[in-house]
């Protein structure tokens, strides 16, 4: 798996918008987007029209600040 850095927003009011950036091991970035859907409209309610996601990238074991994350990323399964 690879560990990646979500960035996007996501929809908190009528007009107003949460900014969020979340990591993420997947193994593709089409698995990064449906971890990323799946977590915030279960926490939060939220549908997939009020969750834009802006940027997506790979980030090394350095740059990994989520435990978990680090966990599998580095083949630790």
């Amino acid at each position: 798996m690879k560990a990646y850095r979500a960035i996007g927003e996501f929809k908190t009011g009528k007009f107003s918008w949460q900014k969020f950036s979340i990591e993420v091991a997947a193994e593709n970035e089409a698995g990064v987007t449906e971890q990323i859907y799946s977590n915030l409209g279960s926490r939060h309610k939220l549908k997939r029209p009020q969750i834009r996601i802006s940027e997506i990238k790979s980030i090394t074991g350095d740059e990994i600040t989520n435990h978990a994350v680090k966990y599998l990323a580095e083949g630790h399964q």
